[in-house]
């Protein structure tokens, strides 16, 4: 299986004709740009969020010209200590227009099935899958997907969650 990078995969996220939603199923990620900061944050030291310029310029950009960038966190509770700083660092992707939605792990229907072996992914105007692959925790690329029969699985899937998702601006952790 061929993956692409994280930065092939924004090239695709940034040619969305219309809507690129990301589904988290991860408590802890491990992202090398986010060490540093997660690790002062940890120690209730100053942060420097600099590392996210990039992508909330590109939401800001996208959102600017009417194109939706969602996302759903499916999360555990208790939260860890990662997730509590992943909704601290939210507002800043709001901020840039990216529409944000949690739904505790505990309150998904038992009927709702999550594919590609739970693996986290992206879809692109409903019709292209980017599907992380990982290795101890680290994303390692992304499998594309454009198998109508994957893709459909993923858009019913879309949008149960966002129908049941919590709003940042009413989440409380």
């Amino acid at each position: 299986m061929e993956l692409i990078t994280g930065v092939e995969r924004n090239l695709l996220i940034e040619t969305c004709e219309h809507d690129a939603f990301h589904l988290e199923l991860r408590d802890d990620y491990s992202v090398p740009d986010e060490d540093g900061p997660f690790e002062s944050w940890l120690r209730d030291e100053p942060v420097d969020y600099a590392f996210m310029k990039p992508w909330t310029q590109m939401v800001k950009r996208l959102t600017g010209e009417g194109r939706a960038v969602r996302r759903v966190r499916v999360v555990s509770h208790p939260h860890t200590p990662y997730i509590r700083w992943e909704h601290r660092t939210t507002p800043r992707n709001v901020e840039a227009g990216e529409d944000i939605r949690w739904l505790p792990r505990h309150t998904v229907p038992g009927e709702l099935v999550f594919p590609f072996d739970g693996k986290d992914w992206w879809l692109m105007d409903g019709r292209l899958l980017a599907v992380g692959h990982t290795v101890a925790g680290r994303v390692t690329g992304h499998e594309i997907i454009d198998d109508p029969k994957c893709i459909a699985e993923a858009v019913a899937l879309r949008d149960a969650l966002w129908s049941l998702a919590i709003p940042h601006s009413e989440y409380r952790p």
